[in-house]
């Protein structure tokens, strides 16, 4: 018999509680075009190789986002300023905002790939997605960067603790999960 299956299950509490404690840059990432496009904010973003320059980003299959990337099979990561919570929070759905509604309060432009990308984000880079892993709810998105944009003169937007930070260890706002 598998020794793993014999383990009992982590509580799914505890478990969200302790990756509450790993601080994460904000990124939203757009996917689609036109009326079309939608997107979401993730902290789960993650370079892979430079070799190939390339990341792996999370998403959960029951998101409204998920049919959008598979469909374009591209997207594009916007590592958030700390001046853009107003983002974040849009593309989490705050409000109830949905698809490209989420695109309003920001000024964008298109990249070579045609996603939305935010102007004065941190850094935005612009993917093809090479491959799809499938586990539990999630989707593990490997995506091969096209094309990036830096910007240098300011801080990142931050999540840990459920709520949005600066480097400086300011609070942003109250405990928003994401």
């Amino acid at each position: 018999m598998d020794t793993l299956s014999m383990r009992p299950l982590v509580d799914q509490s505890a478990f969200k509680l302790s990756m509450r404690q790993l601080a994460g840059a904000v990124s939203v990432i757009t996917v689609g075009e036109h009326d079309d496009r939608t997107g979401f904010t993730a902290t789960s973003v993650s370079s892979l190789s430079a070799d190939v320059p390339s990341l792996i980003v999370s998403v959960n299959r029951a998101s409204s986002s998920w049919p959008a990337m598979e469909k374009y099979r591209r997207f594009c990561v916007n590592v958030l300023a700390s001046d853009q919570e107003h983002v974040a929070k849009s593309f989490a759905g705050l409000g109830g905002r949905r698809g490209a509604e989420r695109y309003a309060d920001a000024h964008w432009y298109c990249l070579a790939t045609g996603m939305a990308a935010l102007r004065d984000a941190l850094t935005v880079l612009d993917c093809e997605l090479e491959k799809v892993l499938n586990h539990h709810s999630h989707a593990i998105l490997i995506g091969r960067v096209c094309a990036i944009e830096i910007r240098e003169d300011v801080e990142p937007l931050l999540y840990w603790r459920g709520g949005y930070r600066r480097l400086s260890g300011e609070v942003q706002t109250d405990h928003t999960q994401i």
